[in-house]
This record gives C-alpha cells, sequence and structure tokens, in this order.
C-alpha cells in the first residue's frame, strides 16, 4: 500500500472531535431541523456545531418563548423541536414552556447545559434516539436531556463514535375489532350523533379518513379549537355556529383525539344530556374514561346571524366581529392562523375560519399566555422551508402581545414575514378610553385608583415594529383595516402589525347560564368574566 495512504488512514484514525460536534450531529442523524434557544456556557458551542450541520438556530430572548416555538415546530412536523437553554435559570425558564407541550401533547426535546461531572463514558451521546422516542411515541410531549459541561468540550477519537440510527415514526396501533363494531352499532342507532375533533386528530393527519367518515355516514361535527381545519370550517356538517345545541342535543358523541377537559365543559350536565353516551378514540390509555365512563372506548348555535349583524355594524370605535369579519374576508384560506388572549381567542376561533389541519396554534389545553410570538416564529419557519409564500397570522390581544412582545425583535432579526394583528381594548377582558382614564387619575392614583384590569389606552405597539425595520400600522377604522391588511399581504419582505383600536368595553356575546335559565333567572356578565384557565390574562 502506498505511504500516503496509510499516512491518510493514519491521520483519520487519531482526528479528534469535540463532545459540541458530536451532539449536533447526533440531533442531525434524528432528522432534527429547528433548534431555538438562549445560548450561553456550556451550550453555545452546540448551538454553533448545530449550525455547522445545516440545523437551523433560533436565538431567542428569552427560554419560554423558544420552549414554546419549539413545541410548536414539533406539532406542526411531527418531529420534536429542540430547545436548547444552559442549567439553573434558564431551565426553570423553559418549564412554562415544556408544561405546556405536555398538555397539549406535541414533541419536545430541551438540551439543557449543566456543572461538569466525571464520565469515562459516552452513553450520554446515545440518549437522543431514546429522547426522540419518548417524545413522539404514544401520547407526545416534553423530553429533557441534561448535558454535563465536560461533555460539550470533550475531545475523542473520531472512530471511537458509534451514532444510533434515526428513530422510526411510532407504530400505527390499532383498536380491537370488537369495540370497532360496537362503536359502529351506538352510532347507527343514535338519533342525534355528533362527532367532536382534536388536535389529537390533526396530529395523527387523519383529516382523509374523518372527513370520509363525516360524509358518508352524513355525521355532523364539532372541531376543538386546535381540531379546526381537519375538516373544513366551511362544511355543511360543521355545527360550530351552534355549538351549545349540538352538545346538549346529542344522544352519542364521538370524541377523535379530544379530551373532555374544560374546553368540553368536562361532559358534564348541563352542557349535555345526562344520559349521552361518549365513544373515545384516543392514542393515550389514561386519557380513556376521564371525567366520564365512556360506552365504548377506542385505544387506538344559533348566532349566525347576530354575528353577521354584529359584523356589519358601521358605528366607531369597532368591536371584535367588526375586526375579524373584515380579517375574514381577506385572509389567505391556507395561512396559518395563531390566536392568544381571552374574547380575541374565544371569540376568534368562531369567526376565522380554517380550511387545513394544523394550521390553527392558540393557548390550547393548558389555557398558555405569551405563546404567541413563538408559535408564529415556528410557523413561519415551516412555512418558509416547507411552503414558501404561505402567510403566518398572528391575532393577540393587548394584554396577551405583553407576555412576549419583545420576540417582535426576534422576527424583524430574521425578517420573518409575519402579520401580527393586536386587537387593542386597553386592558384584559376591557379597558377605559382616553378620557376616562385621564379623569380617573385626576381623583386617585393609579395603583389604588386604576382597575387592575386596565392597560394603558392608546398604546401605539406599532411603533415597536417600526423600531425594529417592520411595518407599522395604527387603525381605528374599517376603511383603514381593510387598506393595512390588503398592505400587508401584498409585502412578503417583511414583518408587519397593525394595531387595532377596538370599543375598549366590547366583549363578546352574553351567553345565557342554562342552570339560573330554569330557575327564571338571567345571568348577566361582569365587567371581568371568568375564562377557565385563561382567566387571569
Amino acid at each position: 500500500m502506498p505511504e500516503s495512504n496509510l499516512a491518510e488512514r493514519s491521520d483519520r484514525s487519531e482526528e479528534q472531535v469535540s463532545g459540541a460536534k458530536v451532539i449536533a450531529q447526533a440531533l442531525k442523524t434524528q432528522n432534527v431541523e429547528y433548534m431555538f434557544g438562549v445560548v450561553g456556557i456550556p451550550v453555545t458551542e452546540i448551538a454553533v456545531a448545530a449550525q455547522e450541520l445545516g440545523i437551523r438556530y433560533i436565538g431567542m430572548r428569552n427560554e419560554q418563548a423558544a420552549c414554546y416555538a419549539a413545541s410548536a415546530v414539533g406539532y406542526l412536523t411531527g418531529r420534536p423541536g429542540v430547545c436548547l437553554v444552559v442549567s439553573g435559570p434558564g431551565l426553570i425558564h423553559a418549564l412554562g414552556g415544556m408544561a405546556n407541550a405536555n398538555m397539549n401533547c406535541w414533541p419536545l426535546i430541551v438540551i439543557g447545559g449543566s456543572s461538569e461531572r466525571s464520565q469515562e463514558t459516552m452513553g450520554a451521546f446515545q440518549e437522543f434516539p431514546q429522547a426522540v422516542r419518548s417524545s413522539i411515541y404514544g401520547r407526545p410531549g416534553a423530553c429533557y436531556v441534561d448535558i454535563p459541561a465536560d461533555f460539550v468540550t470533550l475531545q475523542m477519537n473520531v472512530n471511537s463514535i458509534k451514532y444510533k440510527e434515526c428513530c422510526m415514526p411510532p407504530p400505527v396501533s390499532m383498536a380491537e375489532t370488537s369495540a370497532v363494531c360496537m362503536a359502529a352499532s351506538v352510532i347507527r342507532n343514535a338519533r342525534q350523533p355528533l362527532l367532536i375533533i382534536g388536535k389529537g386528530a390533526a396530529y395523527a393527519h387523519a383529516e382523509e379518513s374523518i372527513r370520509k367518515l363525516v360524509e358518508q355516514c352524513k355525521l355532523p361535527f364539532l372541531p376543538t379549537p386546535m381540531g379546526k381545519g381537519v375538516v373544513p370550517d366551511n362544511h355543511p356538517n360543521c355545527v360550530s355556529a351552534a355549538r351549545s345545541r349540538a352538545l346538549q342535543s346529542a344522544d352519542v358523541i364521538v370524541l377523535f383525539g379530544a379530551r373532555l377537559n374544560w374546553i368540553l365543559h368536562f361532559g358534564l350536565p348541563p352542557r349535555y344530556q345526562p344520559d349521552v353516551k361518549f365513544i373515545q378514540v384516543d392514542i393515550c390509555a389514561e386519557e380513556l374514561g376521564n371525567n366520564v365512563r365512556p360506552a365504548v372506548t377506542l385505544l387506538g348555535d344559533i348566532n349566525a346571524v347576530t354575528k353577521q349583524e354584529l359584523a356589519s355594524k358601521k358605528s366607531l370605535p369597532m368591536n371584535y366581529y367588526t375586526v375579524f369579519y373584515h380579517v375574514q374576508e381577506q385572509l389567505p384560506r391556507d395561512c396559518f392562523v395563531v390566536s392568544e388572549g381571552a374574547n380575541t381567542m374565544d371569540i376568534g376561533r368562531t369567526v376565522l375560519q380554517n380550511y387545513l389541519p394544523r394550521h390553527r396554534l392558540d393557548a390550547g389545553t393548558f389555557g398558555t399566555m405569551g405563546v404567541g410570538l413563538g408559535f408564529a416564529i415556528a410557523a413561519a419557519l415551516v412555512a418558509k422551508d416547507r411552503n414558501p409564500g404561505k402567510r403566518v397570522i398572528c391575532v393577540e390581544g393587548d394584554s396577551a402581545f405583553g407576555f412576549s412582545g419583545m420576540e417582535v425583535e426576534t422576527i424583524c432579526r430574521y425578517n420573518l414575514p409575519i402579520i401580527l394583528l393586536i386587537v387593542n381594548n386597553n386592558g384584559i377582558y376591557q379597558g377605559f378610553d382616553t378620557d376616562s382614564w385621564k379623569e380617573m387619575l385626576k381623583c386617585e392614583d393609579a395603583t389604588t385608583g386604576a382597575p387592575p384590569i386596565c392597560l394603558l389606552p392608546d398604546s401605539h405597539y406599532e411603533q415597536i415594529m417600526a423600531a425594529f425595520g417592520g411595518k407599522g400600522y395604527f387603525v381605528q377604522t374599517p376603511e383603514e383595516l381593510q387598506k393595512s391588511l390588503r398592505q400587508t399581504l401584498e409585502d412578503t419582505t417583511k414583518p408587519s402589525l397593525i394595531n387595532i383600536m377596538i370599543e375598549p368595553q366590547a366583549t363578546r356575546k352574553a351567553q345565557v347560564n342554562i342552570a339560573k335559565q330554569k330557575e327564571g333567572k338571567a345571568s348577566t356578565p361582569s365587567l371581568a368574566p371568568s375564562r377557565g384557565l385563561c382567566k387571569h390574562f
């Protein structure tokens, strides 16, 4: 053998590689595409090594937002997003995102750097296939991998490294045949059946089979907020506009990847018939039988006219329905819609329509505020890589925007053409106009006299976007809203923020409390009505 070849083989056998590069390669082998984080010692080298291998690294301003974005990537792609943090406070900041991912069943891997410890083996580098498997198999969720500092800087012989193959997609499990036959019989004998489509169905890419079931069996369906789009909202069998009546009238309800939690009133009267039969279809055995006893388990309103009337109001200031009516008129049918806020999210989910699965992201099961901009960043990155030109619309209340508003800088730094719509009512639930605010402060100090739900009136949030190089719009009329929306949709070169001023006391339509109605009493909405887990936001 020529001496040059022998020398080359000898050099190769003595080649050293850092732990950071091994970690990055292990992630690359698992088909990790995106990494979000706030770097510091000792994880900075991991981010650099990941970029060298083509993994997209997005530096965020807060670990919580980074974790939200990484988990949203997991939901949108089916492969876990990665959040890179330092130990201690960095990991603690990420806990909210990890909890949110677990509650939403979204795959996520959080990598944290900790202090050095003596290790002679390379076991830690072999954990990534297990982490991926843990995050996507069964009920998806968050997984944490701790990387000691000396692992990052460790030098080792390249020939001693053995990367495990990419984790395969989860195996497809089927329900028992007898249970399927029983479920079919229960549905066939139902007087008023109803399908409830949850985000579990969206994550499972079950849109084609569920659409066939809906159309062939002529079954009405109701999507949960992030189950929207599995069957298009404009489908004639969609009963979202009669949600309360549909739930109260159904004698058989089939749950496709939907949990009977606060979003669905826990499956209990008076929202449901006392003898309603539930059929649960879920990948997670621990979800079967929660809150109610189902008839079958398979492990495997009339408010439309009122909404139109509200939407066509020409009086000023605008209200939620006016805003959403004009937004819906111009939204591309294939856009991602991100939504958070109390009234903004609750009203928007029935007015802003979705036509495709996995195209709506909101506060989810955990009712988490502050997720909006992180989710929007994740959706914009996925759209840019997989569907260039697809738009991301992030609809936020002014209070919700405050939780992660500085991520506007992140959006501008990476020049993501996200359209942020801030529905600004000067407060949490409700606020006050400028004149009322000034009169209030004449009498008392703001700390003792201003209601806790108030925010500074007429705040110009659009100037935050403009300060970082994006486009900002301050709108007060339907005409201004229409024009600014048209301009932002036409411009795909930079992000924009439309600050939409609405009536500070605007709220959702009053809903009658069924229990009190039976007692002959009418319920009156309070200034700050409770909204489940979002009641503080």
